[in-house]
């Protein structure tokens, strides 16, 4: 488990499950990120176990509440088609309506920095949004990820749809900078 000053990162549990939904069933959500709405409770369990499963996948939860308001993780080799090497990973986030535009997620995201680059032993971490995904591309602007490239005509099957993607990555040294 991991902790910011209003947050714990910690591992999903099957018990979130109806916390999950709560959030992930407003398709302003999962949509702009890529992901149907979730249509009941039994879809948030299948989600917890066999998508947020990944070893470097957390739950985001408010200290003041210790329920679940969104998630992180560092996706590793064979779980992003960002990089193959080992000492890359690629940053994959959301968060619960109610809680756009305070701060909460730029708070998590440089902790899970802070874990990959120290703990992991990242060389670099990648991150990508959508066109059109605003709040995604203000966290990694926050968070110090500079632009490397855009790709058109990305197939996202679970959408149906064809979308351009915008591709960031951070350094270890550029974060280190930071500190």
């Amino acid at each position: 488990m991991m902790e910011t000053e209003r947050l714990f990162l910690r591992r999903w549990e099957e018990s979130d499950a109806e916390e999950l939904y709560q959030y992930a069933k407003d398709p302003e959500v999962g949509y702009p990120a890529g992901w149907s709405a979730h249509k009941d409770v039994r879809e948030s369990e299948w989600i917890i176990r066999n998508v947020l499963n990944g070893p470097e996948c957390y739950a985001v939860c408010l200290k003041e509440t210790g329920l679940p308001i969104g998630s992180i993780e560092l996706k590793l080799k064979g779980k992003t088609d960002m990089t193959d090497r080992d000492d890359e990973c690629e940053l994959g986030y959301w968060l619960g309506k109610p809680y756009w535009g305070q701060g909460i997620m730029p708070e998590a995201v440089r902790e899970i920095l802070r874990h990959g680059f120290e703990d992991l032993g990242m060389r670099k971490i990648w991150a990508g949004y959508y066109d059109g995904n605003l709040k995604s591309k203000r966290v990694q602007e926050k968070c110090g990820f500079r632009y490397q490239w855009t790709t058109e005509g990305l197939e996202l099957k679970q959408l149906g749809e064809i979308r351009t993607g915008h591709v960031n990555c951070l350094k270890r040294e550029e974060w280190e900078a930071q500190q």
